[in-house]
């Protein structure tokens, strides 16, 4: 019975000693001292005390040892070192020795291989190799400074997790962020909340991202948006790198040109930075305002290129645009907004005011300093059609010259091999007859897209036939091809495919 009792004792005892952790060692100290009316149960230990306990050395001017709570408070010049790695120093520390954890203050300064950390008050847990703050802390790494309200430093992982007014500063750059996890080895930061990244280039906004400070490479997500000197691009998710200055986007793509006052959409894009040029894929859209009247152009491919002022856009393949007074289709466009030069490729056709315009190359030429349509070249097979109640105005030749006033097309000239048939009526709109006429050169005035007048040039050869007199098989020309049913009608026709 006196075995079993002595057994039971034995264990309880071991485990009250595990319970309490291996006791605080002091190994010098100038001066010693009991003082029980000021500090009952402990030892004062006075001038260059040096203590130790499991793996840590304690280093300053006075202590408090409370041996039976195997706990210590030290006071003036503290210094607090963990093995060679980590080096603590402040003004005041208690550190108890069966929780190994530590809490300091008084200007604590706290330096590890790979950062330097300041703050007022800080919190050791030895057990969790975990640092932490909560009345403001700066961080310094061989790049960046941190500093932040709150914040856990995981010393396994050289994690830092700052919290509330988070700021980090690179000579290039400043981040401020909600929630910020870095790591001092990497260089690498998480944003979590409303974050952004401030430089002399552009400024970065995101809800979510990554950023490595080394490489200057990032990626964001949620909210997305990096804005330029002129420029804004907005995506569900940005990849940028600092260094080449080029960002990838991807979903929901927005690119604002606010000098050009026009807008890029799709659904992945790349951005060049240096060159100030971007590509578009995936449900593409051009969007320029002319005098508050958007135009808005879709082909499977945009790519726009050069400064503001010498921008070219091309868009490829599948190409259809739309505008409330113009709207066409073709395989390609290429379009030098400096010049104010838009070029159709193959098998271009234009819908203007009821009139429908085909060729085998359409030129739009815009008034830059007026933003507004100026004149038309029509090369090669040129051929204007517009519906009458009875039948179809056409106008047909080799080349096709025509100038707008006011985005109404008013003024055409047909140069070479000209053809015309008319539905002529009187001012009370009554159909007086046909007139088909050809002629080496004809010019037209034009008003709502109907002949008001025409002059044949070099002998014209026609006449004007009453309506029963000109069979309805000799009233269109050859090679016409009325295609009303392809017309993009509003901005959403642009992206239905013709078969």
């Amino acid at each position: 019975m006196r075995s079993v009792l002595f057994v039971f004792i034995l264990v309880c005892t071991c485990f009250s000693i595990q319970g309490q952790g291996k006791r605080i060692q002091i190994l010098h100290s100038d001066n010693s001292t009991i003082d029980e009316v000021a500090y009952p149960g402990a030892t004062v230990l006075i001038g260059n005390v040096f203590i130790r306990h499991e793996g840590i050395t304690l280093k300053c001017k006075k202590a408090i040892h409370y041996k039976n709570e195997n706990y210590i408070k030290a006071f003036g010049n503290v210094v607090l070192n963990q093995g060679d790695s980590i080096r603590q120093t402040s003004q005041y520390t208690e550190y108890n020795g069966n929780t190994k954890k530590a809490l300091s203050w008084g200007r604590v300064m706290l330096k590890d291989p790979q950062m330097t950390l300041r703050t007022d008050t800080l919190q050791f847990d030895r057990e969790k190799q975990l640092l932490y703050y909560r009345y403001s802390a700066t961080i310094q790494d061989s790049i960046n400074t941190l500093t932040s309200d709150t914040g856990n430093y995981y010393l396994s992982l050289n994690k830092f997790q700052a919290i509330s007014d988070v700021v980090l500063t690179n000579p290039d750059y400043v981040l401020n962020s909600n929630h910020l996890d870095y790591y001092t080895d990497s260089g690498k930061a998480f944003l979590y909340g409303e974050s952004t990244i401030r430089s002399d280039d552009n400024l970065i906004f995101c809800k979510k991202g990554f950023y490595d400070t080394k490489t200057d490479v990032s990626y964001f997500t949620r909210d997305a948006r990096i804005e330029f000197d002129n420029k804004e691009i907005k995506a569900d998710s940005l990849y940028y790198n600092r260094n080449l200055g080029f960002a990838s986007a991807n979903e929901n793509i927005v690119i604002i040109d606010t000098l050009n006052n026009s807008v890029l959409k799709g659904n992945y894009a790349e951005f060049f930075e240096k060159v100030d040029s971007a590509f578009v894929v995936g449900r593409a859209v051009a969007i320029t305002n002319t005098h508050k009247d958007s135009l808005f152009i879709h082909g499977d491919t945009i790519l726009a290129t050069g400064v503001p002022e010498e921008r070219i856009i091309r868009c490829y393949h599948h190409v259809k645009f739309f505008k409330s007074d113009l709207s066409g289709k073709c395989d390609s466009i290429h379009s030098n907004q400096g010049t104010g030069l838009t070029q159709m490729f193959v098998n271009p056709i234009l819908w203007s005011d009821g009139s429908q315009i085909t060729g085998d190359t359409i030129q739009l030429i815009n008034d830059t300093e007026e933003d507004r349509l100026d004149s038309l070249k029509v090369l090669y097979n040129a051929f204007i059609i517009n519906k009458d109640s009875m039948g179809y105005n056409q106008i047909k030749g080799r080349n096709l010259f025509g100038k707008f006033e006011d985005n109404d097309l008013r003024f055409v000239n047909v140069v070479g091999n000209g053809e015309i048939i008319h539905y002529v009526r009187d001012e009370a709109q009554e159909l007086i007859g046909i007139e088909k006429t050809s002629c080496s050169e004809i010019h037209f005035l034009l008003r709502e897209s109907k002949i008001e007048q025409a002059r044949f040039i070099n002998q014209p050869d026609g006449q004007t036939y009453p309506p029963s007199k000109l069979p309805k098989n000799a009233r269109k020309l050859r090679g016409f091809n009325w295609r009303e049913s392809e017309q993009p009608r509003s901005k959403e026709d642009i992206f239905i495919k013709d078969d």
